[in-house]
């Protein structure tokens, strides 16, 4: 048995009225947030189990738009339900099963063609979020496309010394109070990047933090968590202006 996998407070959420609009790309929906002048750097950012159309989540999209990129949050579960505040964590195992983040590459690989043919992107980053976090780490192994990638607070699976062999500078955020992810599997991971990985990478822990708190709206944000969230944030930004 499972324990809550994703324990942050999802339910009281303020509302958000989000400076984007969607798009239909072949077959999958996605947010897109323009910054106000013309750029060829864009973003993906992948979701995480509350799906594309979760407030926290155009927050972010909108955030990183606002430091001059194309940024860009596709439907990664292509039109079926994202996990709900109401369901059973019990069924989560089955759920997961059918939403699984390293089978993300067909979806990628539709958002890139779109960002290069029809915004004109040359460079191309992601950032991911829990589930998201996990599609990250899996990417930034298979495709070469992503010039740069931030994990935030991905599970990290460990099938494979491959899993550690990045193709591009990867950036891993994670909480130190984060109960789905233990401070030996970060160590682990860091033993095995230094080991494996032939680019630039980076892994940092924010004091006191719980697993979700980096897509928080500042209205939701308790203050003691604030500078580390916004930090967090900044550092995610800073990663991604360093390549991209």
């Amino acid at each position: 048995q499972m324990a809550d996998p994703f324990l942050y407070d999802s339910g009281e959420r303020s509302h958000y009225g989000c400076l984007g609009h969607e798009v239909q790309i072949e077959h999958i929906k996605a947010y897109v947030c323009r910054p106000s002048f013309f750029t060829d750097k864009a973003v993906i950012v992948v979701h995480d189990i509350f799906g594309w159309l979760f407030p926290d989540i155009r927050y972010i999209v909108d955030l990183i738009a606002g430091h001059g990129y194309i940024t860009i949050c596709p439907d990664f579960f292509k039109g079926t339900d994202p996990w709900k505040t109401t369901d059973h964590w019990a069924d989560f195992a089955d759920w997961m099963k059918r939403h699984d983040p390293t089978k993300v590459d067909k979806e990628a690989d539709v958002v890139l063609k779109y960002l290069k043919e029809q915004c004109g992107a040359k460079k191309i980053g992601i950032v991911g979020f829990s589930w998201g976090g996990m599609a990250v780490h899996h990417l930034m192994l298979k495709n070469p496309q992503l010039t740069a990638g931030v994990s935030l607070y991905g599970r990290i699976i460990r099938d494979s010394e491959e899993r550690y062999n990045l193709l591009n500078p990867t950036f891993f955020i994670f909480g130190e109070k984060d109960h789905t992810i233990s401070y030996d599997q970060i160590t682990l991971l860091e033993e095995k990047l230094e080991q494996y990985c032939k680019v630039a990478y980076k892994i940092k822990v924010y004091p006191g933090q719980v697993h979700g708190f980096a897509q928080l709206k500042p209205e939701d944000m308790k203050p003691d968590d604030k500078p580390y969230i916004e930090e967090a944030r900044k550092d995610m930004i800073d990663w991604i202006k360093m390549f991209i």
